[in-house]
């Protein structure tokens, strides 16, 4: 797996599978259809990362309101909230956007989509630079210990991952990303922050013996179960760049759509998702040789 940093950032890009698997297109115009809810996405789109109250206050809205469309915008992704001590953060998922963009116009906007989004993601860094730097969510028919196995165990990661994930995931404990080849050599590393089996691992996670002048980059996981179902939570904070931050965008999606494949089906997807990034992925293991 890579995940960040100028030298890890094209890792987690060897794990992207089908990157808009799972978007329900009708949930998504549904959402859409209605001004108040997208001028609740102008918000985040302008500031992410904001509370309920700092939405509803310049549209003169009742929380109760705000609560409801919401709603509607997280079952349609394209929204998801996050818990930061009492505060509840709500964030913009633009990835089923851009899933309909890709259908439509993608092939014929490429260039243009990305220098928008590579605008986007600098005034989103310089305005919040406090507030965590990606967060994905998806939904897994699942347990909370089969989702944590997953997501610790070497055999199990280097099925959907193409990498192993070793260490007794201890707090304080050192964890390496390593390739299946047999050499021995991990392309990312770090440190085991926080350990709660079922519900919640943190991790530093950058390149091996490098230091990011700012800092380790650090993941969050958190498992929340739901009936028969999971909700799995990826925070990546910290990232090095905005090129750190395109790869983190469309990685982790990957990783967790090969995931969410193997514990609902017991394969992962047909093709090899770092197939998709091939000059990625082979600058990246370069660096790591």
């Amino acid at each position: 797996m890579r995940v960040c940093g100028s030298r890890s950032a094209a890792c987690i890009m060897q794990a992207n599978t089908c990157i808009m698997t799972g978007v329900d297109d009708d949930a998504v115009f549904k959402a859409l259809a209605d001004p108040t809810r997208r001028a609740l996405l102008d918000r985040l789109r302008e500031r992410n990362g904001q509370t309920l109250g700092e939405l509803c206050e310049p549209l003169a809205m009742a929380r109760q309101s705000a609560t409801q469309h919401l709603g509607v915008l997280e079952a349609a992704n394209l929204v998801t909230a996050v818990r930061s001590g009492r505060t509840r953060l709500h964030y913009l998922n633009p990835v089923p956007l851009w899933s309909i963009a890709e259908r439509w116009i993608e092939k014929f906007e490429r260039p243009r989509l990305r220098a928008l989004s590579a605008i986007k993601h600098r005034a989103e860094e310089d305005t919040m630079p406090d507030r965590p730097s990606f967060v994905y969510v998806t939904y897994i028919q699942s347990s909370p210990e089969r989702v944590w196995e997953a997501l610790t165990d070497s055999g199990l990661t280097a099925q959907y991952w193409g990498h192993a994930n070793v260490s007794d995931w201890q707090p304080g404990s050192h964890w390496e990303h390593q390739r299946t080849d047999g050499s021995g050599i991990a392309d990312v590393a770090g440190t085991v922050l926080e350990s709660v089996p079922p519900r919640k691992l943190v991790m530093t996670f950058d390149s091996p013996g490098e230091v990011p002048p700012s800092g380790p980059t650090k993941v969050t996981f958190d498992i929340e179960p739901y009936h028969e179902i999971i909700r799995l939570t990826v925070t990546h904070e910290n990232l090095a760049d905005d090129d750190a931050l395109s790869a983190v965008s469309a990685g982790w999606p990957a990783v967790f759509a090969n995931l969410k494949s193997l514990l609902e089906t017991g394969h992962v997807l047909p093709r090899a998702p770092w197939e998709m990034h091939a000059e990625l992925r082979a600058d990246q293991l370069a660096r790591n040789d």
